[in-house]
């Protein structure tokens, strides 16, 4: 599948109206995007592992001094999601299933850029035959979140970083902050990349970490 190029194409609105979750929680998130993969289109993305040729941008974004030290960590189970948090932390990393990316199917599309925006305002169609529902990933991701938000409180910690996934953090982003889905955002996403919300707002965007 190829990286999202060029402007976003005009589509619908978002179907379903933008929510916003629970601001009582007194815990600074940190959405940490994995870095680049190793793209096998015979497997499942969900199987991918980082590309040991690109694993300098993950080592700068640990250098760069924007995470925050003694937080609370857990990662996607996916290989790369998990690799990315070895890397940029000694701390210990949990991990969670539900934080997975939206389930798509081995495979290659040329209009890939084109299905992740329409799943993204589409929430309730899937983008492409075999693709996860963004209705259904961003319920899923949603929830996880805000359970480790609670557990990181409970712990007495003050910053969650949680290490995933592009489409999986836009629509998060936006049921955080009550906000439309940002499709510009999940265009100028880097890998990695990382993005802080507190208290319902976006704190720091995509990409601000590398000044």
């Amino acid at each position: 599948m190829s990286a999202a190029t060029g402007p976003v194409p005009d589509l619908p609105g978002p179907t379903t109206e933008p929510r916003r979750a629970d601001e009582g929680r007194h815990v600074t998130l940190h959405l940490v995007r994995h870095g680049a993969p190793l793209v096998d289109p015979a497997q499942a993305p969900s199987s991918w592992s980082l590309d040991p040729s690109k694993l300098d941008a993950v080592h700068a974004l640990r250098d760069a001094g924007v995470l925050p030290p003694g937080a609370r960590w857990v990662s996607s189970a996916e290989p790369k999601s998990r690799e990315t948090a070895a890397l940029l932390t000694d701390e210990p990393v949990g991990t969670d299933p539900d934080l997975r990316e939206q389930a798509r199917p081995a495979g290659w599309l040329d209009d890939y850029a084109l299905r992740i925006h329409r799943s993204l305002v589409a929430l309730e169609h899937p983008s492409a035959p075999g693709w996860e529902t963004g209705e259904s990933t961003r319920e899923r991701v949603v929830t996880a979140a805000l359970a480790h938000l609670d557990a990181a409180g409970a712990d007495g910690h003050r910053d969650l970083v949680l290490v995933g996934h592009g489409t999986a953090w836009t629509l998060l982003v936006a049921a955080l902050t009550g906000r439309p889905v940002d499709l510009y955002a999940w265009e100028r996403l880097t890998l990695p990349d990382v993005c802080v919300v507190a208290g319902g707002e976006l704190v720091r965007r995509w990409g601000a970490w590398r000044g």
